[in-house]
């Protein structure tokens, strides 16, 4: 059980929350047993920090030093926000690592910033490998659905989901990237090329300048990319588009609208 974890002494490392840094480590100073009315922590400072309650909230408890980049987070002795964010955060700025897998779904950091991780050298290096035998890559994500498709000749979908500035359309592009290259075209222009064509008119009056991202779209979209039965692209298709007018049309605070002008709110 999880007391029994803090009944073994002191020495068990934990997160408590902090208004700062989100999540703090520490490390249990005694041992508790259940009906305890008071936890007795010494943070990474070496400061004394006490967390008093009938009974008190027990904290997080924190993964071994060797987990904390760990490419896949199900790979985690505790999966749990402060888990998550610490190991997001160490791969981010130890070693510039910004894919991490949580299982079957790719977790994305936006760098803000062109990293040379998207040319066809590397495009080529995850074509043909399974999921998990390389860093996770979106290449990766997109070669086994290529893999799916081809060989149980079934219909794939990637689901690109965040918030905004998150990288969701960079994303996308880089996943129609690796299916022309990979999967080749049946035209003389690039199929990404042709798919992607397209955005700029859609952005012109669905997207946002907000506090967090100066061209933050405002709608969703679901492309369709067709394969020959040689599973080579022949075409594709936006089969839907869904327009968030409401955030548009008004104005919420410091969030500005580009598609329509009215007064401000």
């Amino acid at each position: 059980s999880l007391v029994a974890e803090f009944s073994t002494g002191g020495g068990t490392r934990v997160w408590i929350p902090d208004c700062l840094e989100v999540w703090k480590s520490a490390e249990l100073t005694r041992s508790y047993e259940e009906g305890d009315g008071v936890l007795h922590l010494r943070l990474e400072d070496g400061s004394n920090w006490h967390l008093s309650s009938n009974p008190p909230p027990l904290p997080f408890l924190r993964n071994p030093d060797y987990l904390s980049g760990e490419n896949d987070l199900v790979a985690l002795s505790y999966l749990h926000e402060p888990a998550v964010l610490h190991t997001l955060r160490a791969r981010f700025l130890e070693t510039n690592t910004v894919y991490t897998y949580c299982g079957i779904i790719l977790v994305a950091i936006n760098p803000y910033k062109q990293l040379p991780i998207y040319e066809e050298p590397v495009i080529y290096a995850y074509s043909g490998q399974n999921m998990g035998d390389m860093d996770p890559h979106i290449f990766a994500v997109a070669e086994d659905a290529y893999k799916q498709m081809s060989r149980n000749d079934e219909n794939q979908s990637l689901i690109i989901s965040g918030e905004s500035g998150a990288g969701k359309t960079a994303s996308a592009k880089y996943a129609m990237r690796y299916f022309a290259l990979v999967g080749g075209s049946l035209g003389d222009s690039s199929m990404e090329e042709k798919v992607l064509a397209s955005s700029p008119i859609m952005e012109a009056f669905g997207n946002a300048k907000t506090t967090r991202n100066d061209n933050s779209s405002r709608f969703g979209k679901y492309v369709e990319i067709c394969f020959s039965h040689e599973y080579r692209i022949v075409g594709a298709a936006m089969k839907t588009y869904l327009l968030e007018k409401s955030r548009l049309t008004f104005q919420v605070g410091p969030v500005r609208g580009r598609g329509c002008r009215t007064p401000a709110g």
